[in-house]
């Protein structure tokens, strides 16, 4: 494309921003940060614990979703729907290795839709997925397709790893419950290394529409920060959550993640609450470089010509259902996960949004509000109507799926989330069915799937589900091993 076609396409961008939002005729550029593995461990999420000024400051400046939730809580699969506006369905990927381009091989990424429309399209960091920690540095699973500019930090984490205590030897770092304490300072760890350089890049094109894309890899494990983090988190101050003592009772064994197949990973609870106070101090070190972004756009005075969408691919377990950890599966700590969208001069900024939400509608709103027109094939919805009012009724419904590898036999899980009920079935219900009401039960302690009274609820649920997304294994490939 030449570079006047561009400049023709970047004028009409200049009108379409001030039509959505009254703005200055100027496009706006987006900052697009993703957190790794971060449920709403967030003060502004109403979480007590957490120490995250940053964050919270950035739901002061826009608008916070609480009910957002991912396609399939699992890395790859939930950025390659994020990033595709597709269903995991649609692009065949449920694992760690599948690339969305062996199924889509034609698809409009979101970032190289703005590099069509004439953007610079820029990556720092985990945007696609990478393996943590032995691809950081890498390229990892990307896209090069997505971007004009690709930097891949690699800070002292990587080579402190002798150090990081591993609370399961048999497991690599990455799967297990592992940390670090580091010496040094923010900036030589690989996420603080990955903050500079998104800096230098707005710097550098300041003066002219941008789309970065800023990866960062914690709070995945092994949980590696400055040790300064850990001050913020006395370990007396860390507890368990809460479940009743029959919690997994009435639950199918599906439910579960084999991975993580019996409570706590059997350790002891003085050892898990050290975990968590790892996590911790990695939540607040991530919140600490979404600072120094913030601060750098206020320095450069572009706060007012720049979207900031700040997300997590997925959500995590940290204990609930009597010693839950980590991913990959359908209650709410991992199919949810946080959502902060900014926008200079939106009329919902401030505020806070219930509605159901789904991280494939983040293509379809992130373009919208920049003027460009999305791929008619895409699946979400554009959610621009609730960032001009939060607190209008929208009535969405989530969809989210995890693959099991089962025992020879793989498990397909999929769930609808609602207002109000969450409904869930494994291998069409022959593995199990859940059923929560969060009216009742946020916790979703009690299934009520079998319970004869609920028996028109799971009906009306299931022919949802199933007019959406696969409730059992798909017969395109993928890789067991590697779920």
């Amino acid at each position: 494309m030449t570079s006047l076609k561009h400049s023709n396409l970047v004028f009409g961008l200049f009108l379409a921003t001030t039509a959505l939002f009254g703005q200055p005729s100027k496009p706006l550029n987006v900052l697009f940060i993703a957190s790794d593995d971060l449920t709403q461990s967030i003060a502004c999420y109403g979480d007590p614990v957490a120490i995250t000024p940053n964050l919270d400051r950035l739901s002061d400046m826009g608008v916070r979703f609480d009910n957002a939730y991912c396609q399939i809580p699992l890395c790859n699969p939930t950025r390659a729907s994020l990033l595709t506006g597709l269903r995991p369905d649609t692009l065949k990927v449920y694992d760690l290795t599948r690339h969305f381009r062996d199924e889509k091989p034609d698809a409009i990424t979101l970032p190289q839709l703005f590099l069509k429309y004439g953007y610079r399209s820029m990556r720092v960091g985990k945007l696609y997925h990478y393996g943590v920690p032995h691809q950081i540095g890498t390229n990892g699973l990307d896209d090069p397709q997505s971007w004009d500019e690709v930097v891949n930090p690699k800070g002292r984490d990587t080579e402190e790893e002798h150090l990081i205590t591993n609370l399961e030897p048999h497991r690599p770092i990455s799967a297990a419950l592992s940390w670090l304490a580091a010496e040094g300072t923010d900036e030589e760890q690989t996420d603080g290394m990955i903050t500079t350089e998104a800096i230098r890049l707005m710097n550098e094109n300041r003066n002219r529409p941008f789309f970065l894309g800023v990866g960062f890899f914690r709070p995945h494990t092994p949980y590696v920060a400055p040790k300064k983090y850990w001050d913020l988190y006395p370990i007396e101050k860390i507890r368990m959550p809460y479940a009743p003592e029959d919690d997994r009772a009435d639950m199918p064994k599906s439910a579960f993640a084999h991975n993580c197949p019996i409570p706590n990973y059997g350790l002891a609870q003085s050892d898990v609450l050290k975990a968590k106070q790892a996590y911790y101090a990695n939540v607040s070190f991530v919140d600490a470089q979404v600072g120094r972004l913030l601060d750098a756009l206020e320095s450069m005075n572009l706060m007012d010509s720049t979207m900031i969408v700040f997300w997590s691919d997925h959500g995590y377990h940290l204990g609930e259902h009597q010693g839950i950890w980590q991913k990959r599966c359908l209650f709410e700590e991992s199919a949810s996960a946080p959502l902060i969208f900014y926008t200079p001069g939106a009329r919902g900024n401030g505020t806070a949004s219930q509605e159901i939400v789904e991280f494939v509608d983040l293509y379809p709103t992130v373009a919208e509000l920049c003027g460009l027109t999305p791929p008619q094939e895409i699946e979400g919805k554009s959610i621009v109507p609730i960032l001009e009012n939060p607190r209008m009724s929208w009535r969405g419904e989530a969809f989210t799926q995890a693959l099991r590898p089962g025992n020879g036999l793989p498990v397909m899980g999929a769930s609808i989330r609602t207002d109000r009920w969450r409904y869930t079935e494994w291998n069409e219900g022959q593995q199990g069915l859940e059923l929560y009401d969060h009216a009742q039960d946020q916790g979703e302690f009690t299934n009520l799937a079998n319970d004869p009274a609920y028996e028109l609820i799971v009906r009306k649920l299931r022919a949802k589900l199933r007019a959406r997304v696969l409730g059992t294994v798909p017969d395109s490939p993928f890789n067991p091993a590697r779920l």
